[in-house]
Order: structure tokens, then sequence, then C-alpha cells
């Protein structure tokens, strides 16, 4: 099989599996404090993980690894423990998850934006547009009137923080992801969000007493999520680029879309909506604009 379609097997199970994240996490945490959620979702994360290196003799792998490459893996792993924080964040505070996702389109144009400003990198018309249309569909998707203090529904600052980390952490990966194994990243990610959820449960006075369906869906969604979306999502970049991989994970709100209304019966407003298709559109504009580049170098 060539790397090509590898990659774009694997985009597609990544944004089947997140799209399922926002599900079965937002199902949970509507019965559970954000850090009896971490504990669990990410232990379980841990296991899953484990268990995979073990089994593809990828663990002897480890002790290969270089000063460098250590060093550049605590790196990443501090920089998706926070974005990956603030993200579940976003999910407990907005309502409808299909909103998170549409907000969530924003990560590619700032990923884009951060090449630009830091990297030096350029970009063409095509992909400049597609920038500007999924910055106004993050604003109308966040839009929500009244004051100053009103201005924007709540939760939506921190899907954009968590977009801005994401930005760094995948730049950072990609540049790297040839020294260091996706398994690795993924699992080394986990580490350190269930070394932050731990100290939250302690922080609050917290314990593992939780409903029984709360522990099915962190059950289900800690194989989707801490797992399968991260492994995929770092052996998507290690066969394509990550343009191509964007333009496959914007199916991931058409799932999340349809999932949040079967399960939840709540379908996103007209403002969500619209804003929701501008974010798509800018998404698949900046990814072909970043294609069409390329391929004239």
């Amino acid at each position: 099989m060539k790397n090509n379609t590898k990659g774009i097997l694997f985009a597609l199970g990544a944004a089947f599996a997140v799209s399922n994240v926002y599900i079965f996490s937002k199902s949970a945490l509507n019965e559970v404090h954000l850090a009896q959620f971490g504990v669990l979702w990410f232990g379980l994360g841990i296991i899953w993980n484990i268990i995979f290196i073990f089994s593809a003799n990828k663990a002897k792998k480890v002790f290969m690894l270089s000063r460098k490459s250590w060093i550049i893996l605590g790196f990443i792993a501090i920089l998706e423990m926070f974005g990956t924080g603030f993200f579940f964040l976003s999910v407990k505070t907005v309502e409808n998850p299909a909103t998170v996702s549409f907000l969530a389109n924003i990560n590619p144009f700032l990923v884009a934006f951060f090449g630009f400003m830091l990297l030096k990198e350029r970009f063409n018309k095509i992909e400049g547009l597609g920038m500007l249309i999924t910055l106004i569909g993050a604003f109308v998707i966040s839009y929500k009137g009244g004051g100053l203090n009103d201005f924007f529904i709540n939760g939506s600052q921190y899907v954009l923080i968590s977009g801005i980390i994401y930005a760094a952490s995948t730049t950072t990966a990609k540049k790297n992801i040839k020294n260091l194994d996706p398994s690795f990243l993924a699992l080394a990610r986990i580490l350190m969000l269930f070394s932050l959820s731990v100290f939250g449960l302690f922080y609050y006075g917290l314990d593992l007493n939780i409903p029984s369906s709360a522990w099915i869906n962190i059950s289900i969604g800690s194989v989707l999520g801490p797992f399968l979306t991260g492994t995929l999502g770092y052996m998507t970049i290690k066969y394509i680029d990550a343009s191509k991989a964007s333009m496959i994970g914007t199916s991931r709100s058409i799932f999340v879309l349809i999932g949040g209304f079967i399960l939840f019966g709540q379908f996103p407003g007209a403002n969500q909506l619209i804003g929701g298709a501008m974010t798509i559109s800018g998404v698949l504009l900046i990814s072909f604009g970043k294609l069409k580049l390329k391929k004239k170098v």
C-alpha cells in the first residue's frame, strides 16, 4: 500500500475517532467533574497505549531515543497537556459538541498563521482567502450578541486557547516525526494529562465514585480518544502532508453534528451552521492552497 493511501486511511480513521470523542466525552462530562473524567479517561488511555506498544514490539525503541528526542518529546507532551485540557474544558462548557467541533476548524488557520509568522512560510491567495473565511466563520459561530461582556458564547475562548497550543504542538511534531514514533508521542501526551488530572482530583478533594453511565462513556471514549485519535493523528502526518490531513479532518464536524443530534437531540442554531460551513470551506481552501503551492516548488 502506498504511503499516500495509508495516510488518507489514517486521517479518515482519526476523523471518525475524534468525532466520537466529542460525543462520549460530552456525555461523561455532563455527569462528572473534569478531574474525575481526566483520571479515568487518560488512565485507561495509558493502558491501551502500553498494550499497543508492547504488542507491536516498539518498547525497545524507547532506549534508542537520543537526548534531543527526549527533550522534544517532553516539550510536545507539555503543549498537548495544556491544549487538550482546554479542549475538554470547552466540551464541558459549550452545550452542543457540534459547536465545539465547528470552532475547532480554526486550528488549520492557526497552524498556517504560525507558519507564516514564525517560520516565514509563504501562502498564496487561495490560502489567504481560506484563512479569512475560517476566521469570519469562527466569529459567526461564537457570536452571541448583547454587550461586550456577553458578546461571544461561553467556552469559545477555551477553543481558541486550545487551538493556539495545538498549532505550536503540530508544527513541532511535524518537524520531528521521523525521529519520534507516533505511539511514544501519544503516550507521553496522555501521561502528562493523567498527572494533571490526578493533581486536580486531590486538589478538589474528589473520589472516583461516579455513575455507571459515565463509566461506560469514559471506557468507550478512552479507546477512541487517548489511544486511537492520538496514534492515528501522528501516523497520518508521518505519511501525508498536514494540509491534506486537515482537508480530510474536516469530515469530523459532520460526524459530530449527526451524533450530537441523535444522542442529545441538539441541533446547532443558524449562526453555528452558517459559521460551521464557513470554517469547513475555509479549511478546505487553506489546504488546497498549500497543496497547490507545494506543486509549484
